[in-house]
């Protein structure tokens, strides 16, 4: 819709903007017009009264009173004039330009005009038109004592009721003018911002915009071309330095993928090649190891060879346990499926782990969170991952130290997990080798295979978990395992809670 387009918005406020700008001056200017206007109409007004009171004062003096009737009717034929008459103090008037009106009252504005002592009053009309009335009292002097009597006095008020008809009529065709102006004014000045907000800002924006919707079909080739050095033309340069670096990015991606792609396909040779030699090795290391017992077993307890012999099932078991590795790592077992109590299943472990003679320095703190929701895990599986972690824990801590376990319900993602933290107390990982610590066949210890990281993260993962290891050097280490609440674990929780 035109509203909710940029170009709407600009045009509606621009066009708002002018109007309260330029109508709060062209109001300005009506108003200064009608005071303008007042103000003639009160000067005229004024002159024909000084000339009118000049004609009568004549007249007076002279004695000639008819001449007076005659001049008010006279001066009162002018159109702009409404009635011309002079009225007594108590308000009875005594001549008027409408002859018929003689003797009786005069209208209360007019008196009430003279009582205030002012001059001038605008009031409406018998016909509905606004009338100016001015009032002007006439005063005897020596001249007129013959008649009136010695002394200064009121003999009469001159009154003179002026239409602003014309006056109106002008002030309608100036305000009507004001406004017309006015509203060509606004609306040139919008429709030239209109014009330039369209040339200079939305045809650039839609073709941004339209090069932008090439981008995103993936022609990274796309450069625009800038017109100038605003603005706009800061955002095209951007544009196109976006765009460079998407290409750059894209290919480095691809290289990256491609390099991805052989590493994992190698991996996944090596793996069915290593699968394969270590279950034609796992034999014969079998039946070597059997020989090499009952030789063990026929050599007295203070007999050289006892020991040699003892070294060599040392190595047999590290070849053992090597190839059981590489095994299980090519071609790791299906889970089987099951509810599991995960602080049961860190208990049980606990109690294997403890047998381990690297665990008698170490002290245990369990704080287990009570009531968690079963998981839906391979016990065994998990079981095997815990050992691995707990044991490389304890052996991090060869002088000691704490182990800590910790078992929680948090919401990831809007889904509900039971997080796993084992933690010890440790020197830590240094930041170079924890970026390779789940990397097959990496390893820091002089007689590990590198294998047992790797395979913990691919049977969480078969779980439908995740595993995170987190490490300051000097701090210890933390390795956080997340194993996903099913739905149809919480109702085997609330059927449990209910029994």
């Amino acid at each position: 819709m035109f509203i909710r387009s940029l170009i709407g918005r600009i045009v509606i406020l621009s066009f708002l903007l002018f109007l309260v700008a330029i109508g709060s001056v062209t109001l300005f200017h009506i108003r200064r017009e009608h005071s303008h206007i007042t103000e003639t109409s009160m000067y005229t007004a004024d002159l024909m009264m000084s000339v009118i009171e000049r004609s009568i004062s004549s007249s007076m003096s002279t004695g000639n009173t008819r001449d007076v009737q005659k001049i008010l009717e006279m001066v009162g034929s002018d159109p702009r004039l409404a009635r011309v008459r002079i009225f007594h103090p108590d308000g009875r008037i005594l001549k008027s330009s409408e002859p018929n009106e003689i003797g009786r009252r005069v209208d209360p504005h007019s008196l009430g005009t003279f009582l205030q002592g002012q001059q001038h009053d605008i009031f409406r009309g018998p016909a509905g038109g606004d009338i100016m009335g001015v009032v002007k009292p006439i005063y005897t002097e020596q001249r007129c004592a013959p008649c009136h009597g010695p002394g200064r006095r009121v003999v009469g008020v001159l009154n003179l009721d002026l239409s602003l008809e014309q006056m109106e009529s002008q002030l309608l065709e100036s305000t009507q003018f004001f406004g017309l102006t006015m509203l060509a004014v606004v609306l040139l000045l919008t429709g030239g911002v209109s014009l330039i907000f369209h040339r200079f800002v939305r045809q650039p924006l839609k073709t941004i915009s339209a090069r932008m919707a090439e981008v995103e079909e993936g022609d990274l080739t796309v450069r625009l071309k800038p017109q100038s050095s605003s603005e706009v033309g800061s955002l095209v340069v951007s544009f196109n330095s976006m765009v460079d670096r998407l290409r750059e990015a894209n290919a480095e991606l691809q290289q990256c993928h491609y390099q991805q792609m052989e590493r994992v396909d190698r991996l996944a040779s090596v793996g069915e090649m290593s699968a394969g030699i270590a279950h034609e090795i796992k034999n014969p290391l079998a039946a070597i190891s059997g020989a090499i017992s009952v030789l063990y077993e026929d050599f007295d307890e203070g007999d050289p060879r006892r020991e040699v012999v003892n070294k060599v099932l040392e190595q047999i078991a590290r070849l053992d346990k090597a190839a059981t590795d590489l095994l299980f790592f090519g071609r790791p077992g299906k889970p089987s499926f099951e509810f599991v109590d995960t602080n049961d299943l860190l208990n049980k472990t606990m109690f294997f782990v403890s047998q381990h003679p690297e665990a008698k320095n170490v002290h245990q703190n369990k704080e287990f969170t009570r009531n968690l929701p079963p998981v839906w895990v391979d016990a065994k599986q998990l079981q095997q991952v815990f050992f691995n972690i707990i044991i490389n824990a304890i052996q991090a801590m060869q002088d000691g130290g704490t182990l800590l376990m910790q078992t929680d319900l948090i919401e990831d993602r809007e889904k509900q997990v039971v997080r796993v933290m084992i933690g010890d107390s440790g020197p830590g990982i240094k930041p170079e080798v924890l970026e390779k610590i789940f990397t097959p066949f990496f390893t820091t210890k002089t007689q590990g295979t590198g294998l047992g990281l790797a395979i913990c993260r691919q049977l969480i993962e078969q779980q439908g978990g995740t595993i995170d290891i987190k490490s300051r050097v000097g701090e210890g280490t933390r390795v956080l395992i997340n194993l996903p609440v099913s739905s149809d674990a919480v109702s085997v929780k609330s059927e449990d809670e209910r029994a």
